[in-house]
């Protein structure tokens, strides 16, 4: 019997709605099928990197970030490693400060290393992005709040909201500002980036998220400490259906890092990487590859059309050129490449972001390459192609 007020449902009403929801489902599977790879991880190199064309950047700036902590786990030299990499003609660098390293301590600040990686930029002629942080820069793990300035983990789960984490907000602005304050009259630095993917949760490790009002008194010390550079902040866009929709209901309440990206900074970023991942079981990988599904440029052609329409601008703060696997650090196996990139991927991901700018008539201002330590690890290895492909695009575009 039905409740007081509430219509009874037909046996033919009931058969529509398990129809339309069975044809609703099916037109989800539909997209998500077509994204899905199950394949042998390892794939033999190619020459293909060297044959395909590269699409002309016109007036976008290419460059790469630099990971002194991904060089270090990867055996690598941090200085050698970006002493290789600066002789490479790109005009562009990103680089992070990486609070547990620069404030190890209480009442300690250790700026030398990051010194030394400005000062090496700055010789070789390169304009600086600095990441300030607070909390979150780029790189695993992404996260870097000095143990004494957080003595307990947020909860998972939580916002953290300025109200309840006063003493971290103060730490993070006094080290944001700290941090602008050094380097401000650097003529090398052409942007601040204010933390990383700020608002989304740190991968599938951590639930919590900083709140949208935490993150925006960190802009308001950055823009206070030099109100004559642009601010960045950067946003992953999702790629596959999976993805898009576990990112949707994650930051479902206040949006993800790209929609707050929109409202606070002068310049957003995308991270882009069409193919990863997600586990690995015996000599089989499953991989999400969203990079040809027509179903997901809607985002992207939002983003450019909000920027074309209200003047802001755009740039590829990650462009994938490193494998994404079902671990921490990209393999490195020997006389062969991993699926989730290739080293012709390298040229292929950063032409289908120029092939967008083209279509969306809207610049980008810079494209940055992701995975340089990763290049210089292969070349000590024995398999420059990496590097090539790199130089292919700087040398053709």
């Amino acid at each position: 019997m039905s409740n007081a007020g509430q219509a009874e449902r037909s046996p033919g009403t009931i058969r529509r709605l398990a129809v339309l929801g069975a044809a609703a489902a099916s037109m989800l599977a539909l997209p998500i099928a077509s994204e899905v790879r199950v394949t042998r991880a390892t794939r033999p190199l190619t020459d293909r990197w060297q044959h395909l064309p590269v699409e002309p950047r016109r007036s976008t700036m290419l460059g790469i970030s630099f990971r002194p902590l991904q060089a270090e786990a990867l055996g690598l030299d941090a200085r050698a490693t970006l002493r290789t990499l600066l002789n490479y003609p790109f005009p562009r660098i990103r680089l992070g400060a990486y609070w547990k390293r620069l404030e190890p301590e209480p009442g300690r600040f250790c700026p030398d290393e990051l010194d030394w990686q400005v000062d090496a930029a700055e010789r070789e002629g390169k304009q600086i992005i600095l990441c300030v942080g607070a909390l979150k820069t780029f790189g695993y793990p992404e996260f870097f709040v000095p143990a004494h300035q957080l003595p307990h983990p947020f909860r998972e789960g939580a916002l953290v909201e300025p109200a309840a984490h006063e003493a971290l907000l103060d730490a993070a602005t006094a080290f944001v500002r700290r941090i602008v304050e050094r380097y401000r009259d650097r003529q090398a630095i052409v942007a601040w980036q204010v933390e990383h993917e700020a608002v989304d949760p740190l991968g599938m490790e951590h639930s919590w998220r900083l709140a949208a009002a935490f993150v925006r008194q960190e802009v308001e010390a950055v823009r206070a400490a030099d109100p004559t550079r642009p601010i960045m902040m950067n946003g992953f866009l999702p790629t596959s259906v999976p993805v898009r929709l576990q990112q949707w209901w994650r930051t479902r309440d206040q949006g993800d890092s790209l929609s707050v990206a929109q409202q606070l900074a002068d310049i957003v970023g995308i991270d882009y990487y069409p193919r990863h991942a997600l586990l690995s079981v015996g000599a089989a990988t499953l991989y999400l590859d969203g990079s040809r599904s027509p179903w997901q440029q809607r985002r992207q052609k939002q983003l450019f059309e909000w920027a074309q329409r209200h003047g802001r601008r755009l740039m590829i703060s990650e462009g994938q050129a490193e494998p994404w696997e079902a671990v921490t650090s990209p393999p490195n196996p020997h006389a062969r490449g991993m699926y989730s990139c290739l080293p012709e991927q390298v040229i292929e991901n950063y032409n289908q972001c120029m092939r967008w700018a083209t279509h969306e008539r809207t610049g980008l201002d810079a494209y940055l390459f992701w995975g340089a330590e990763y290049w210089v690890l292969r070349q000590r290895c024995g398999d420059a192609r990496y590097l090539q492909a790199f130089a292919r695009v700087l040398e053709q575009a």
